[in-house]
């Protein structure tokens, strides 16, 4: 499945450390006040307005009308409904027409006398043409044609829940794809901003080191800390670039894409209790609807196989009409005359293959099969339970710990404006205030990557049951 890969899901995780003066650089309470992921950057977003922008339900729209995928699987549906059509249709079409055109030898006379001889070649040849069509109405088949009828529809039903089944799977890699490009963007909004006021802060520390007033460890650790910044910041541009090229090739999009200028945030959709997602899986998961269309296919099948037991009754019809004007016609209803004749006519018909050892046979096997897609339905009924819950215990962990890192978020911003406060008093040193800065660094990148993690745990839980409103809160 295409998406963003794991490497710019983590882009920040490793560029944390990076982050130790990262609330220094925040030099003021204002800017701690924040803790939402992207507070403080809009300053920094403002140039990339100029370009076209795309959001999440766009991409997700054009993702649907142009992924190959998915022109793939609805091609695949559009010829089961044609099966279904002739299916329908063919019963009622076996007509046969035949016409044919040759030169014969002229003759003239009766079945008593004719003054010819019986030869394949003469002088005298002339055209003669004949046309001929027969064929069955069906009455009654016993339920051969209702049988077969319903099990093409029910197949055209698996096809239907096959589009809709990759169509989910496309969606998880949009949404994938475009939080990651959203987690990268800001990681490398927040080193920017980081870099900004690093570079103020390290020659405000030069100088007072050049005076011997100042810590020359400490400036050594804010240089490194800079040198670590510009690795991080091209790490996230890359991965960044990574995530919008799977975007790009997921909806299709020929020229420059870019995504809306808004930072990550939390999806609205609540959990509720488990039972709500399983019931919602029976309902709408793809996968659960194939298998239970495969059972009606498989039905009707055994009963198709079940009627062929039994004859076929129909009316049969026929029209042949012959002419050969260089021969004599005949009318004497006695004798058969090849060359001149007009034919009709219409009658019940019955036919009836009577093999019924091997029929047996068929419907046995056809038993079989059916038993066989009953317990593929019951693994899928058990193996989709598995995922949801598997998927619905991701989405609470990830909540959870959602929860948890926006409340140590807080904590850290209290620490650092407390620190803040005491500097701008003289209770604190300047010094001071690099680890609650690091802290908060910290807990707000976690709180961004604990979004992340969050929303698509919610994807995750919207392809496990199949209902995707679960993602698009």
């Amino acid at each position: 499945m295409l998406g963003v890969p794991a490497s710019a899901r983590s882009v920040c995780a490793r560029s944390v450390c990076a982050f130790t003066v990262c609330a220094v650089l925040a030099s003021g309470p204002a800017q701690a006040q924040s803790s939402t992921p992207g507070s403080g950057l809009s300053e920094l977003r403002q140039p990339m307005l100029a370009s076209r922008t795309h959001s999440l339900e766009r991409c997700l729209d054009l993702a649907i009308q142009n992924y190959p995928k998915i022109r793939e699987a609805r091609a695949r549906h559009k010829k089961q409904k044609h099966r279904l059509w002739e299916v329908q249709t063919t019963p009622y079409s076996q007509f046969s027409l035949r016409a044919g055109l040759a030169v014969v030898p002229s003759v003239n006379g009766t079945s008593v006398y004719s003054p010819n001889s019986d030869v394949a070649l003469s002088s005298e040849m002339a055209l003669a043409w004949q046309v001929g069509l027969q064929g069955v109405v069906p009455l009654w088949t016993f339920g051969k044609i209702d049988s077969a009828i319903d099990a093409a529809r029910a197949h055209t039903a698996v096809g239907e829940h096959q589009v809709e089944k990759a169509k989910n799977e496309l969606r998880l890699s949009v949404r994938e794809a475009f939080y990651g490009a959203q987690l990268s963007r800001d990681a490398r909004l927040l080193i920017e901003q980081a870099t900004t006021r690093i570079d103020k802060y390290i020659v405000r520390m030069q100088i007072a080191v050049d005076d011997d007033d100042g810590d020359e460890i400490e400036l050594l650790k804010l240089k490194m800390h800079r040198a670590e910044l510009n690795a991080r910041h091209s790490e996230a541009t890359k991965n960044r670039r990574i995530a919008m090229s799977a975007l790009q090739f997921l909806i299709g999009s020929k020229g420059r894409l870019e995504i809306d200028d808004v930072p990550l945030e939390e999806l609205g959709h609540s959990l509720g209790p488990l039972s709500r997602y399983m019931t919602a899986a029976r309902f709408h998961r793809p996968e659960i609807n194939m298998a239970k269309a495969g059972v009606q296919v498989r039905r009707a099948l055994v009963q198709f196989e079940r009627s062929r037991y039994f004859p076929d009754v129909g009316v049969g019809l026929s029209f042949a009409y012959s002419r050969a004007p260089g021969r004599a016609d005949q009318v004497n209803p006695y004798v058969n005359d090849v060359a001149n004749f007009l034919s009709y006519g219409a009658g019940l018909v019955l036919n009836w293959k009577m093999d019924l050892l091997p029929q047996a046979a068929r419907v046995a096997q056809a038993r079989a099969q059916l038993e066989e897609v009953r317990a593929t339905e019951a693994y899928a009924l058990g193996g989709v339970a598995v995922e949801v819950e598997k998927a619905f215990a991701e989405a609470v962990d990830a909540e959870q710990r959602l929860s948890a890192y926006r409340e140590a978020t807080g904590y850290a911003k209290r620490w650092l404006i407390s620190v803040q406060q005491g500097i701008d008093i003289g209770t604190y040193d300047d010094e001071d205030v690099v680890d609650p800065a690091k802290e908060f660094a910290l807990k707000r990148f976690s709180l961004m990557q604990a979004t992340f993690d969050f929303n698509m745990a919610l994807a995750r839980l919207a392809l496990a049951t199949g209902w995707d409103d679960v993602a698009s809160g």
